[in-house]
């Protein structure tokens, strides 16, 4: 399979809801600016920061142990939110943000549930979104007996958030069947730490141990391995990070590369210290010849501010065209009415040859404010375009008020170009301030993209480059204006798109549009409609039949083209009805846009973030992620879509998928992923996902990527357990919110000369093997035939007794015959039964892996390897005594019978085959093979 150049791309996301890449750097192999914040909505408690510390403290030292003497933490910033009291240790936030942090201290949305976790969606070796911590977990020292000491808890996470690793447990199948036919628990190395299996019998608030009883091939659901407290052997700390000792990551010589869970399955059946090997981080560190870390870490503290911005917009001559200046008109309108922050810091400045202040710096308090910024917002546009004369002018308009231009943000909006823009790039890497760009239209200057990386390269912020394409009317400005939010991390305060819809209405043709408001948001509710040549007729109604015409909305002289109306009080929940018929003679555009703010200050909102990036695959194909969720909790079941479009091109519209294939790499996880694979040349690309549920039960669900949980431990032959982990039936997990609809918006430049490259399928992520008394049955998610996109032409499937083999020799294993399995469209569940034809003994495990080729013969990556197991468990078990012991005479006795038993069964089994079959061959897979 060949692999055509890597498409280069500069990229660039929406970021509502702690979307972003860290910023932490390695430096003579520590790491610094490693940012935690904390959460506004966490109450004031000095002891979450003093915790916090030492739990990095001791991460640091063991970390440094555990790589060998290669890393540790060197410095650290710790935001304070600015709900906090003022203290003299903590200094001014410059550059960094809660949405920028690699570690978020937070509660769920729902209670009693402190599992740490890190957010991964990129597949292996990537880096993580952000480690999560509670504040109970912090400060509750009762849950070192469940999670392990903190410092090791946060070496996990790390291990998780930096080098895109993955848990060797599995919660999902916490047993498997060994290649010596024997039941283990799910475990990544070392093979020999040693445990009983326990069933934890609970009656009511009185819960007993118990041996776990057989359910089919495997011990029956709720059945954990207890570990003993002394293991003569080093531990993983991807395993069991509470185990003791616990001093290693598992490597090539220690990994069980059989275990079912994600790191095997996701990387490959790599183990861990592989992929940390391969990481730039390892390549560009040495082993330090000292027994500790060379230097203690050391802690900044900080403290948010309140947000200052300063709108700097392009007035040249070129504004006149495509009703550029009406729709910025319309959308800063709509920005500084209904989506900037109350307590925020606001200016204005424009620009053409020269640049002009039109708004002092001065904080939005109450709508009268609002209401004068809106009034100075520029009409006529003229004169020629000097991007960095605006610049100039924002970065003064805001020192004039702050004495400091740190930790502000300028949003930079042009449609020309500005051949002496780089020489204001030093200037913006000094400043401190972050730089949103909005490129409208295709004459905007390619340079833009350069400001927001350097205030993206020389800090801890994110800046936003988003494109606009020219339109008649204003949603997309506006979209685009509405991405621009605080990143305090108080998502209370933050405005919510709902619904952004344009259409180009025919004469005394109807528009109508459903806006759900579901019981999460209602404050602060906002319908917008715009055209552009006449005002339609329209009226909109509310769930419970109330109607408001066109008189109760808001149409100012300054700007004809737009009706606004906002809800008093909260709206209500359900479905809002817009009608609006075209009462022009002629064709004409028409938009509605609509938002609201969160109903409640402690219920979380629904909320969707997209983003976009290059997998870690071959062709560095983009992918398209949205993230769904209520606080901390994943939202499953929505659907999700999302709209691709090049400046004057087609647009292009993808299913996103929460469903553990193709592109996406968990299921369940409330991400919902695609690969884009209709490229359209050199260009900035615009991005808007919509997610909605209608009338649906939303299914929250549990983070992926958490410490294990400490269920007990053995010593000295007594079982002792800890409390049991949080669980929670599926009524508490099923939430009905109505429906609900989000809108989140971004874009992405291509820059290659290079032609659209022709993409092989997509790897099968999720092939799955089981057997059907003689039958082994074969299932997988179709891919496409250009990634996860159409249908591929045929499969290739092998086959072999070794996993290694077939993972490291796939093209010389044994081919199975499936020439009559014809692939489905991608996304649909394939299936395929295989009838081996020599007889199986207990204890056969056979593996296997597919490939998938196109009409181009281009070939996917091997799949995961999947296993058939035939295996018959005893009856007989150790059983534990009344007070939780393992019965040792008991046990001896049972052992000594059972391999009677099996010695029996062993020469009549050998008697047999050996008067109706030859000594068992090699195994052919030729016959009674069907596709279902």
């Amino acid at each position: 399979m060949g692999v055509t150049q890597s498409l280069i791309f500069l990229l660039s996301f929406q970021l509502l809801h702690l979307i972003k890449g860290s910023t932490v750097w390695l430096n003579e192999n520590g790491y610094e600016d490693l940012v935690v914040a904390i959460n506004p909505q966490v109450p004031e408690d000095a002891k979450i920061i003093l915790n916090t510390m030492n739990m990095i403290k001791n991460a640091s030292n063991s970390l440094f142990e555990m790589t060998k003497h290669r890393f540790f933490f060197k410095s650290v910033k710790i935001i304070i939110p600015k709900t906090w009291k003022k203290n003299t240790n903590y200094s001014r936030v410059k550059t960094e943000s809660y949405d920028q942090a690699d570690v978020i201290i937070a509660d769920y949305y729902m209670k009693h549930v402190d599992d740490p976790y890190t957010l991964l969606y990129e597949g292996c070796k990537m880096k993580g979104r952000y480690i999560h911590f509670t504040p109970n977990f912090l400060l509750n020292e009762n849950l070192t007996n469940v999670y392990g000491e903190k410092g090791r808890v946060f070496v996990h996470e790390w291990t998780h958030f930096r080098w895109g690793v993955f848990d060797e447990y599995s919660r999902d199948v916490p047993f498997y069947v060994s290649e010596k036919a024997t039941i283990e628990a799910t475990r990544y190395c070392p093979a020999g730490v040693t445990g009983i299996p326990v069933f934890q019998d609970c009656r009511g608030d009185i819960c007993k141990p118990r041996s776990c009883r057989y359910d089919s091939q495997l011990y029956e659901k709720g059945c954990v391995f207890i570990p003993d407290i002394h293991q003569n052997i080093s531990c993983s700390i991807m395993y069991m990070q509470y185990a003791r000792p616990v001093v290693q990551f598992c490597d090539q010589h220690t990994h069980n590369s059989e275990a079912p869970n994600m790191q095997n399955k996701i990387c490959n059946h790599k183990s861990t210290w592989e992929v940390i090997m391969e990481s730039d981080d390892f390549r560009n560190s040495t082993v330090l010849n000292t027994s500790a870390p060379p230097s203690e870490t050391t802690f900044r503290l900080l403290q948010a501010q309140e947000r200052v911005i300063c709108l700097v917009l392009d007035i040249s001559g070129s504004m006149r065209m495509h009703n550029r200046m009406e729709n910025l008109r319309t959308a800063a309108e709509k920005y500084l009415l209904h989506v900037i922050e109350t307590g925020s810091w606001v200016g204005i400045v424009t620009f053409d040859s020269d640049a002009t202040e039109r708004a002092h710096l001065q904080q939005i308090t109450d709508d009268e404010i609002r209401q004068k910024l809106v009034q100075l917002l520029p009409t006529i546009p003229s004169g020629l375009t000097n991007i960095c004369a605006g610049i100039h002018k924002g970065l003064k308009v805001i020192a004039n008020k702050m004495n400091t231009t740190y930790g502000s943000e300028i949003v930079l909006l042009t449609d020309g170009e500005d051949p002496g823009i780089p020489a204001c790039f030093n200037l913006v890497k000094q400043s401190g301030t972050k730089i949103h760009t909005i490129a409208l239209g295709t004459e905007a200057d390619k340079k833009l993209e350069e400001l927001s990386e350097l205030t993206g390269k020389y800090s801890t912020m994110h800046s936003r480059s988003l494109a606009c394409s020219n339109g008649v009317v204003p949603s997309k400005l506006t979209e685009v204006f509405s991405a621009i939010t605080s990143g305090n991390g108080d998502i209370s305060e933050q405005s919510i798109q709902l619904e952004s819809k344009e259409l180009v209405v025919q004469h005394s043709a109807w528009m109508n549009t459903t806006v759900p408001v579901d019981k999460t948001v209602g404050n602060d509710t906002f319908f917008s409609i715009a055209w552009n040549l006449s005002q339609p007729f329209f009226f909109l109604r509310d769930p419970k039949g109330k109607e408001y015409g066109s008189s109760d909305f808001t149409i100012d002289n300054s700007n004809p083209y737009t009706a606004r109306l906002r809800i008093s009080g909260t709206a209500e929940v359900g479905d809002w009805q817009l009608y609006i018929k075209n009462v022009h003679p002629a064709t004409q555009g028409i938009s509605v846009t609509a938002t609201s703010r969160p109903a409640y200050y402690d219920v979380a909102p629904v909320i969707a973030a997209a983003h976009m990036n290059r997998a870690n695959t071959a062709f560095n194909p983009v992918v398209v992620y949205a993230e769904v969720s209520q606080g901390f909790w994943p939202v499953l079941g929505a659907t999700v879509t999302a709209t691709i479009e090049k400046d004057n091109g087609t647009a292009v519209t993808l299913e996103l998928l929460d469903n553990g294939a193709g592109a996406d790499v968990m299921k369940n996880d409330g991400v919902y992923s695609r690969y884009f694979t209709s490229l359209q040349g050199t260009g900035r690309y615009s991005l808007k996902v919509k997610s909605h549920g209608r009338n649906a039960t939303t299914r929250l669900s549990l983070k992926q990527n958490q410490a294990s949980y400490n269920s007990g431990y053995r010593e000295n032959g007594k079982i002792y357990m800890t409390a049991p982990r949080p669980e929670f039936a599926d009524e508490e997990l099923q939430v009905q919110l109505g429906s609900f609809s989000r809108i989140s918006t971004g874009s992405f430049v291509v820059n290659t000369g290079d032609p659209a490259p022709t993409y092989p399928p997509c790897k099968v992520t999720d092939l799955h093997a089981r057997t059907e008394n003689t039958t082994i049955v074969l299932s997988w998610t179709a891919p496409g035939g250009d990634f996860d996109n159409g249908k591929a032409d045929h499969y290739i499937i092998k086959t072999s007794e070794n996993l290694l083999d077939l993972r490291n020799n796939f093209d010389h294993a044994t081919s199975v015959k499936c020439s009559n399995l014809i692939p489905k469209e991608a996304g649909r569940e394939e299936s395929f039964e295989i009838q081996p034809e020599n007889k199986t003994e207990n204890g056969t495990k056979i593996y296997f892996a597919i490939c998938a080729v196109d009409d181009n013969n281009l070939i996917s990556e091997v799949s995961n390897i999947a296993q058939a197991t035939w295996f018959l468990p005893p009856k007989a078990f150790a059983p534990l005594n009344h007070q939780g012991n393992t019965d040792g005479a008991s046990t001896a006795v049972i052992v000594a019978v059972t391999a009677l038993c099996v010695a029996v069964v062993c020469t009549i089994v050998n008697s047999t085959l050996y008067v109706f079959s030859k000594k068992k061959g090699r195994l052919e897979i030729e016959k009674m093979q069907r596709h279902v």
